[in-house]
């Protein structure tokens, strides 16, 4: 009977030393197989840290209408767009209506209520938005991408608006339970009260009537390598082999990616034997996208999701603009810098392009500089003589590469109803 018992303890023992060696082998706490198939890269040096997708979903403006035609504007980081940002996110919306655009006379209500409006540039889907608002979408409304939402008071009743403009143009969603009362509004809209005044322009631009004080900054700079871009982004760095092209650029490739790095410093990884993921919208597109920034380098400074390609579904574009303080950062011809933009197709990213060139901000010289505004501003736009309208007008900072160092120089960026851009420094 003794032997019977210590046989069968043997054979628990050794069962469970064979349990025990296939989770040290195959399996990682927290992960999947510790084996790396060759389509997955090694986590390697950092040109960033990591972001939550969350820090970069952030308006590119906020507009503040005081009623009477008064306008102000307020840009990322500006203490009352920090303010009003935050308690808007912490206030439910629910019920979405579905109208259409032509139901509302924005530009009436533009002159006369009093309200706020956010504007996401080219978009942001909804189901990203609820990562950093409380919304209660219906399935309808899920399904959309977002370009401004307008949360504004009644003239004649005590009833606070919250509406939501789809990016196809002719449709909006308003909150038929929004968490804010007309008090509420009227408070943040107060926060705009005595600062510099706006004048809206064909119902569509705004135009400052006083110059707009920025700084103007000489930064020094570092270079990421392109042995760490390897290290990055293939999966056996020492299998690489180098080819040189005649325009100066450097192609570096293990046969199936290859890495190309210009003589603007401006590096393009491709990837085109990526497998695909499968589910593909713009929202899962660009969490795909942050996950791959993070996982092949990181994030080296201020970043906001400017553009997740709707329409296309096998291939789609993810664009992250760069920001230095409350201003995105432009490139012109000969300097690309200010952006990361990824490719994906049906969900993988194929392609992941961004400047090798960082910023050492501890070492920033600053100094004021201003943009004009008022009339000299608008006869300025005058003498473009553009022959497309005028779409938007925004601060924006253009680079200018001095050997080793980086200088921000404030400009009006023009964005043309073809959505082309005019730099107007």
């Amino acid at each position: 009977m003794k032997e019977k018992i210590k046989s069968w303890l043997l054979a628990l023992l050794v069962f469970g030393s064979l349990i025990e060696s296939y989770y040290l082998i195959y399996r990682l706490p927290g992960s999947d197989s510790a084996v790396m198939s060759e389509s997955l890269y090694v986590k390697t040096d950092h040109m960033g840290p990591e972001q939550n997708v969350e820090n970069l979903l952030y308006p590119e403006r906020m507009v503040i209408h005081m009623g009477e035609n008064r306008h102000t504007l307020f840009y990322p980081g500006a203490a009352f767009y920090d303010l009003i940002l935050n308690r808007i996110k912490g206030r439910g919306f629910e019920s979405f209506q579905r109208r259409a655009v032509q139901d509302f006379d924005w530009n009436k209500i533009r002159r006369e209520n009093s309200g706020i409006e956010l504007s996401f540039g080219e978009g942001i889907p909804v189901t990203l938005l609820q990562r950093i608002m409380q919304l209660s979408p219906d399935s309808l409304f899920e399904g959309e991408s977002i370009n401004r939402i307008w949360i504004y008071n009644g003239k004649n009743d005590a009833k606070t608006h919250a509406v939501f403009f789809s990016t196809r143009g002719d449709i909006v969603y308003e909150a038929a339970k929004a968490d804010l009362t007309v008090q509420d509004v009227q408070q943040h809209v107060d926060f705009g009260q005595n600062l510099t005044p706006y004048t809206v322009v064909n119902d569509t631009y705004y135009v400052p009537e006083s110059p707009l004080q920025l700084l103007e900054v000489e930064l020094p700079i570092g270079m990421y390598t392109i042995e760490q871009m390897q290290s990055n982004l293939f999966f056996d760095a020492g299998s690489t082999r180098y080819i040189p092209e005649k325009d100066g650029s450097k192609i570096y490739t293990d046969s199936k990616r290859s890495l190309q790095v210009d003589e603007q410093n401006w590096m393009s990884y491709s990837d085109p034997a990526a497998l695909p993921a499968g589910e593909s919208t713009p929202a899962t597109d660009a969490l795909e996208a942050v996950d791959f920034v993070n996982e092949h380098g990181g994030w080296n400074g201020e970043y906001r999701l400017a553009t997740a390609e709707e329409d296309r579904q096998e291939e789609r574009s993810v664009v992250f603009q760069q920001y230095y303080g409350s201003y995105p950062i432009v490139g012109k011809p000969g300097l690309r810098y200010g952006e990361i933009q990824l490719e994906l197709q049906q969900g993988t990213v194929s392609s992941y392009e961004r400047s090798l060139i960082y910023l050492e901000e501890e070492k920033a010289v600053k100094t004021i500089a201003h943009l004009p505004g008022g009339e000299e501003l608008r006869t300025r736009l005058n003498d473009l003589n553009l022959t497309l309208s005028i779409k938007d007008l925004t601060p924006a900072y253009m680079p200018s590469l001095d050997v080793d160092k980086l200088q921000l120089v404030p400009v009006w960026q023009v964005t043309l109803s073809d959505n082309s851009t005019v730099v107007l420094d």
